[in-house]
Formats: C-alpha cells, structure tokens, sequence
C-alpha cells in the first residue's frame, strides 16, 4: 500500500497478526538415532508427506536427524531396543500446498504436529480423533468448513490454534470436553453465533484468542471459570458490550485486550484486582467515565490502550506507581484539563498518544508524544502545536508515503521516509505533518517497522511511488496546514505490495480500512486487491 495524497488523510487499519507458541522436547530432538526408526513409522510419514505436498522426502533418508526448527521430525530413541518413534512433525512456513493428512493416525506416539504458515485447504480428517496429540498448531492456512466435533475427542491436547483460517460456523460444544486445554487460538476466521457453555469447562485455560470472528451476543459470563487464565484477547470479535464486571474475577490475567464492542456502552469495568496485569487494551468498546484512579497503582503495567471511546475529565496527576510503563494510547476521547506534567517530563522513549482529545494547555513538543487535535478549541485554520511557521502559502502537496522524494513529470512528490513510531507527530521542517498511532503486536522495534518494501518487483508505472509504503496499525494522518483557502482535488494512490497473489502463506492476509477527508469517511472498509483486481496493481 503506497498513497500519495494532496490534503490531509486518516487511514486506520487494523493488521491481522499472529503471535506464535514453541514448544521444547528437550532430549527427545536427537541428532543421530541410537537405533532406527520404526519400518511402519517411516511409510507413515512418507504417506504424510505425499498428502501434505511435502517434496523430497524419501525411504532412504535418515527423517529424524533435522536441525532446521522449520523443517524436521523428531524422534524419541528411548524405546526398548533403541527403537525410535516419531513424537513431532515441524513443518512451518513451507509452502506446503496438499491436505491434512490422515495417515498423522498411523503415528501412535505423536505429540506434536506443527503445521501452521502453509497453503493446506480442506479441513481436520476425523482419524485424527484417535490420536493422542498434545500440541496442535494449523494456523495460516486454508483450511474451511465448520471446525469438526470430534477435535473434542482429541483429549491428550493442550494447544490448540487454528486461527487465521477460513472455520465457519459456530464453535462446537464438545470442544468443552478438552479439559487439559491450557491454549486455544481461534481468532481471524468466519465463526458465528454465540460461545457454547460447555467452554467453561476448560478450566485449565491460560490463554484464548476469539479475536476477528462474528460471534453474536455478550463475551460469556462464564468466563470467570477460567481462573489461570493468562492472555484473553477478544479483538473486533463481533460481540456486544458491555464488558462483564465478573472479569475482575481473573485475577491472573496479565494480558486483556478487548476492542470493538457492538451495542450500548459502560463505565470501565473495576480491574483493580488485576494486580500484575503487563498490558491492557479497551479500545473501542463504548467506554465512558473517568479515567480508572487505580490503574496508576498498576506498577508492571506496560501498554495501556483506552482509545477511542468516550473517557472524558482530567488525567490523574499522580503516576508514580506506573514505573513500567512504556506505551499508551487515549487516542479519540473526550479528556479534558490540562496535561499532566508526568507527561511532559517523561523521556522520548516512553510513547504516549493524546490525540483528538479536549485538553485545556499544549504539552512540550517531542516525537515520541502524539498532540493532534489534542486541545479545546482545535480547529484547522489554527497555528498548529509542534509546528513552524509557514515558509509560504501553498496550493498543492504531494507526498510519496513511506518512500524516498520523486518527480514524475511536472510532479514532484516529498519524501516521508522516517522510520515511523507508536505515538508519532512531527512537521521535521515541512510545511505539513505525519500523525501515527499504534505499534506492531510482538515485533521487535526497527527502522522499517513502519514501512513496508515491496516483495516482488514492481511493473507498474511510475513504480517509484510504490516500492515502499507508510504502515501504522491504528491511524495514519497528513496534515497540510499550509493550503490556502479553496477548493482542492483528493488524488489518492493505493498498491499492495506485501500480501501475495501465489499459493504462498503470503497470500492469506487481509488489509481492510477507512480513509477519512476532513474527519470525513470517504472509503469505508476499502480492500485494496479487491479494488485494484488482485496484488501489484495500482488502484
């Protein structure tokens, strides 16, 4: 995705992400086998790699030697006799194009089978039903139809992820009967209705992802059954609000995301019990009151998130007890007062957003501090915080976003090519400005994160322009302060350039937004390969 735009332009996306499990076997991954291994096993996996679309793979290989922790089978060799038996299969990020296999039944001792970042359609055989599976992981692939019932029979199982697939239908009851279950991932697919009550049985639960479903009704009362649990992420999952009170109830949780509650709104539930919470997203959830006194006690407390709902009055002026804190968000709400001065004298590498807010005094200027539209009285003919004076009245912009300075024709287009941050706002010198907001789940900080390169080459005219591309996952804005009074044409320019059109695990993502002109929505959930007819081309 690579605009270029002539007015100011608000792009929130939201970037379906995946956070990925390991899983040691500790002494069971040999490098050489002490005896050999079992002649049904060994036709079992070519079998397996025959369905799967697994190459290269034959009766004359040594299959339990790999080292590469995307590509290997590992054994256990400490069978009577020195016979060794396959305990995992780790086939990641292969490009592995077939189906589930069956013949996963004729490995009676397998325990985990890794799969996930593949092109596998199709769905989970039933002989799977019958095996003794402890961790399962079929993420990021192409698999459809309704997720099956006999999963429920798979009991031995403690992870669980088939997210970021193509599961339709509602979640069956008996998944209710894996009573070991500790993890079970089941965001980015097309699953409906509401949550069966047969989950509260799973009590054992540390982790659950529902996120980016339409699932109907209320998140579950019965969610204070689950007591361990760890991490519950429930992002734009299709349910309506209000959040259940009975949530304080989970008192282990150190990660609570929740965004995009459909229906009436709520006060911010008490979550004070939650004493070692590390990050806390409410975004979007129709929240209003006042901002929680007693998260400033929260001192492990890392990521806040309370954008974009309906907080209002001042900020606590007391944050002493948030020493860990390293990000947070009020972005779109209604807070008011003046800015705390926690605020103004924390270092450049704590990232706050108080974006589109109503506070009564302007903070000090830095780029890690997001100030857009956050005072009373906010208007666009306004000086503007954070940025000089006008070096003269202009009458069109032109901006290559994320990419170096270019001229095509008569045409020349500025280079926005910084890296990017979490709470962004800075002119650096121009007679416009940049606002992002928002940073990357589990990515490592860099100075591309906020820029994407293309992954193929690009064809297309002018392709300058669409090499690399500014990326946020909240919003993007352009401001131009500058412009003088008139009317003004919008020309905006989109490709894909990072999900693929090829039977690639690359290919499987989604880019879904809104574009905003003048807080007005003039795209609304565009996609860009379905506009533009596929990937690479320009729209």
């Amino acid at each position: 995705m690579a605009p270029a735009l002539s007015d100011i332009l608000r792009i929130t996306s939201t970037l379906l992400m995946l956070m990925l499990l390991t899983f040691c076997m500790g002494a069971t991954n040999l490098e050489a086998q002490v005896g050999g291994l079992a002649n049904d096993e060994v036709e079992a996996l070519l079998e397996v790699a025959t369905q799967l679309g697994k190459k290269g793979w034959n009766p004359n290989m040594t299959l339990c030697n790999g080292t590469d922790v995307y590509n290997k089978v590992v054994c256990d060799c400490s069978f009577p006799g020195g016979v060794c038996h396959v305990v995992g299969i780790y086939l990641m990020k292969q490009d592995l194009d077939g189906i589930l296999p069956k013949a996963i039944q004729k490995l009676p001792h397998l325990k985990v089978l890794y799969l996930w970042a593949n092109y596998l359609s199709g769905n989970i055989p039933p002989e799977w039903a019958d095996t003794k599976l402890e961790l399962l992981y079929l993420s990021m692939n192409r698999l459809t139809g309704k997720i099956p019932s006999y999963l429920g029979k798979i009991t031995t199982l403690r992870s669980l992820s088939i997210a970021n697939n193509m599961f339709s239908g509602t979640v069956p009851p008996e998944l209710g009967d894996l009573v070991n279950l500790e993890n079970l991932f089941l965001s980015a697919n097309n699953l409906s209705g509401e949550l069966p009550l047969a989950l509260a049985n799973l009590t054992r639960l540390k982790t659950i992802w529902l996120s980016r479903n339409n699932f109907t009704g209320r998140i579950p009362e019965f969610i204070q059954s689950w007591k361990q649990l760890n991490a519950l992420e429930i992002e734009a999952g299709g349910f309506t609000g209000p959040i259940p009170s009975n949530i304080s109830l989970l008192t282990n949780l150190t990660e609570l995301r929740i965004s995009n509650l459909l229906g009436n709104g709520s006060e911010i539930p008490n979550l004070d019990s939650i004493q070692n919470i590390t990050l806390l997203m409410l975004s979007n959830c129709n929240l209003s009151g006042k901002f929680p006194e007693y998260l400033t006690t929260k001192s492990k407390l890392k990521i806040l998130d309370l954008s974009f709902n309906k907080l209002s009055g001042p900020l606590p002026e007391n944050y002493d007890g948030l020493r860990s804190l390293e990000k947070m968000y009020l972005t779109w709400n209604n807070f008011t007062g003046p800015i705390p001065d926690w605020i103004n004298t924390r270092n450049s590498l704590h990232e706050i957003d108080l974006s589109y807010n109503n506070f009564t005094s302007a903070a000090k200027c830095r780029e890690t501090l997001n100030l857009f539209k956050s005072t009373w009285g906010w208007s666009y003919s306004k000086p503007v915080e954070c940025l000089g004076a006008c070096s003269a009245e202009r009458y069109s912009v032109h901006i290559n976003c994320g990419g170096p300075a270019a001229t095509i024709g008569k045409t020349t287009y500025e280079a926005d090519d910084e890296k990017g941050g979490a709470a962004q706002y800075v002119s650096t010198g121009r007679d416009w400005l940049k606002s992002t907001t928002g940073h990357f789940r589990d990515d490592v900080s860099s100075s591309n994160t906020y820029v994407a390169q293309n992954m193929s080459i690009l064809r297309m005219n002018n392709s300058v322009l669409y090499t690399e591309a500014r990326l946020t996952p909240l919003s993007l804005t352009y401001y131009v302060p500058c412009l003088a009074n008139g009317n003004y044409s919008v020309k905006l320019h989109f490709a894909e350039i990072v999900i693929r059109g090829n039977r690639s695990y690359y290919s499987l993502g989604r880019r879904v937004f809104d574009v905003y002109i003048q807080n007005i929505v003039v795209l609304k959930d565009f996609n860009i390969v379905t506009k533009a007819g596929g990937v690479d081309k320009i729209w």
